[in-house]
């Protein structure tokens, strides 16, 4: 997302994909074909709003090894672990679309956005798929302004392309035909695709460093050059272009979705203690037990001046001619505070035992829970460090947003208020 400091900006994104694996995640991720995802801001409830520009046929490699067959593209010459697909993610912050009238504005948006997505691939036929989202709910902005809202942005998945000619060589018959074009072909190539350009100056001229080399215009920023220039043109002049030599994104939402994981983090962490305290004091309970067995089975023991063995204990009592086994009081009473002991003994260890089991599950609950809580959060915060960094530097500005973008979602409420009060007047 572009960041949102009170000025709206286009955010243009390409990412490679490497690997078949990363092209299948990509796919299950943009076409929606998981049962459920790890975001949890995605709301499968509103997954058909997602609007394609251009569904796929097939898989995505299917698609690619079509292609090929078909003459469309070609990968002669390339190497094996060359990176044959791409994706380009167009994306503008929450709030300028919600400040003018949301989906609607968002399709149409992106639609227009699709369209410079073509120019820059080189043509439609390159493009694999290109979907909007509108089933990503913007948790921060959502708790914020107490209702849903989500983030729409394009994913457009592509094979890079190159024009490439192919000469005749040496070898060819016709001594005449060397060395002019023998085919044109559209080359798979992404280095060639994003090579860096000469950046020039007002007059049409090449810039020059201090020794007299040509300064290069990274890959990055030739795209989101061309991307706000399209949009500009095709009419949206009230976004700038996203700021030269950062990749950063919007700073507000990022913030708040960091606040809340570390509030989340902080809930999972108590509950934690909670069970692992759980947890001793059982612990505690059945070591307290064991000790008070222990003393009292030493206090029966030197109570007796003898030890009872097993044997012993089998050998009480005497066998009557009708069978059966008479004790004399003494015996009568050993056995039966044995008996107690020995039975109430093993069912309180036996219920500690369970306690302690239960506690242990517990806590292994909330300790699974508490890393997978940990790990999103780490990754977060990782990849919005930068951003934290800024607001340190610049802890002012950041409020000024937060003032300013209330301060309109304010303003626009208040100006739609009465309107919708003598619109109700009218019906009455």
């Amino acid at each position: 997302m572009a960041r949102n400091d009170g000025i709206d900006r286009t955010f243009a994104r390409n990412q490679d994909l490497p690997t078949l694996d990363d092209v299948a995640k990509v796919q299950e991720h943009n076409e929606r074909e998981k049962d459920s995802y790890s975001n949890q801001d995605i709301d499968t409830t509103q997954t058909y709003r997602n609007i394609h520009f251009k569904a796929p046929t097939d898989s995505y490699a299917a698609m690619f090894d079509q292609m090929i067959a078909d003459g469309v593209i070609s990968t002669r010459g390339l190497k094996a672990d060359a990176v044959k697909y791409g994706e380009l993610i167009f994306d503008v912050n929450s709030a300028y679309f919600h400040n003018h009238g949301g989906y609607e504005y968002a399709k149409q948006f992106y639609t227009d956005a699709y369209k410079a997505a073509v120019e820059i691939v080189g043509g439609e036929q390159y493009i694999l798929s290109a979907v909007m989202h509108a089933d990503e709910r913007n948790r921060a902005m959502s708790e914020a302004l107490g209702q849903n809202l989500y983030h729409y942005h394009l994913h457009v998945v592509y094979i890079p392309v190159v024009e490439k000619q192919i000469l005749w060589s040496k070898r060819c018959k016709d001594k005449s035909l060397v060395g002019t074009v023998k085919e044109t072909i559209m080359q798979v190539s992404r280095s060639k695709k994003w090579e860096s350009k000469v950046a020039l100056d007002e007059q049409g001229n090449p810039l020059l460093t201090s020794k007299g080399k040509k300064v290069l215009r990274t890959s990055y920023s030739v795209l989101q050059d061309d991307f706000f220039n399209y949009m500009k043109a095709a009419g949206y002049t009230d976004v700038e272009r996203g700021e030269r030599g950062s990749t950063e994104e919007h700073l507000t939402v990022t913030q708040f979705k960091v606040a809340q994981e570390q509030q989340r983090l902080e809930d999972v962490t108590a509950q934690i203690a909670q069970t692992e305290q759980a947890l001793d004091t059982a612990q505690a309970a059945v070591e307290k037990k064991q000790k008070e067995l222990q003393s009292l089975q030493k206090q029966t023991k030197e109570q007796r001046t003898t030890a009872l063995t097993v044997q012993e204990i089998r050998s009480m009592g005497k066998k009557t001619i009708t069978g059966n086994i008479t004790l004399t009081p003494s015996e009568c009473s050993t056995l039966k505070d044995y008996a107690v002991n020995g039975i109430l003994a093993k069912a309180e260890n036996s219920r500690l035992e369970d306690k302690l089991q239960q506690a242990q599950k517990s806590a292994a609950v909330w300790k699974q829970r508490y890393e997978k809580i940990y790990d999103k959060y780490q990754e977060l915060k990782k990849e919005v460090q930068p951003y934290l960094d800024a607001v340190k530097l610049a802890p002012e500005k950041v409020r000024a947003f937060l003032d300013a973008i209330l301060t309109r979602t304010r303003q626009t409420r208040q100006h739609d208020q009465p309107s919708h009060r003598k619109s109700q007047d009218m019906e009455l």
